[in-house]
């Protein structure tokens, strides 16, 4: 059986902004699909501890209000979402993120900042985990593919269906389908090992990212492309402590 036609555990969030040291969660998903079982979604509507930015209510409809009404503190969501991952991945199912740097990387630092164990030391260090990343594949098989490349125009591109873009579950669901979908239309992803194709996308991550740096640079543009994926190391502690003092 192909990785993309057995048991897939996809993840998504939706943020208070962009910011992966500083943003916080505030609606979460994780659906185990596929491999011939039914499937079980869990989600969560969390309480970020801080307001919610306006430009990131018009994105994903959630408020202040329904947050501290009806959401559950940072710490339990955070403590949930990554015991439901790190079963997962202990039982060998991948974890399926679309751009799963920027989700995997949030939920890192909401870890640590709750003084939670980080998925990565659940699982044993970075060769616990198991991430599909449609993003990422899509840019190694599809290198100048024109347009934007965000979850809503890829599942276009690959005709899978989108209900309710930006909310976590829907969202969550869509990369899976779109992971599905891309192992199924080319078969030096579809056809590879899982624990192999894991390793692929650490190289062609960085690679991505080295181009776009060169671009950016190339067009005297002063933005950073981070490579690492899929969980950005924490910055060392001394570097945190110059940052504040600055």
């Amino acid at each position: 059986m192909n990785w993309f036609e057995g048991r897939l555990a996809a993840f998504d969030i939706e943020t208070t902004g962009t910011d992966t040291e500083n943003d916080r969660i505030v609606t979460a998903a994780v659906s185990l699909v596929g491999g011939g079982e039914e499937s079980a979604s869990r989600n969560w509507l969390v309480d970020p501890g801080i307001p919610i930015p306006a430009e990131a209510t018009e994105v994903h409809r959630i408020t202040d209000e329904m947050v501290r009404r009806d959401g559950v503190t940072a710490a339990r969501a955070v403590e949930e979402i990554t015991a439901v991952l790190a079963e997962a991945l202990g039982e060998g199912t991948p974890v399926v993120a679309f751009n799963g740097r920027f989700d995997l990387t949030i939920l890192d630092r909401e870890a640590r900042r709750h003084d939670i164990v980080p998925l990565i030391d659940r699982v044993g260090g970075s060769d616990g985990l198991l991430v599909i990343d449609p993003f990422v594949l899509d840019k190694q098989v599809n290198r100048f593919r024109k347009g934007g490349r965000n979850l809503a125009l890829l599942c276009e591109a690959y005709n899978v269906p989108l209900d309710s873009a930006h909310s976590a579950d829907a969202d969550a669901l869509a990369a899976a389908r779109l992971a599905w979908r891309i192992g199924k239309s080319y078969a030096e992803l579809g056809d590879a090992d899982v624990f192999e194709l894991h390793e692929w996308q650490i190289v062609w991550a960085k690679e991505q990212a080295a181009s776009l740096q060169k671009y950016f640079s190339d067009q005297g543009r002063p933005e950073r492309v981070e490579g690492a994926w899929p969980v950005v190391p924490p910055a060392p502690v001394a570097v945190l402590e110059d940052k504040l003092a600055a």
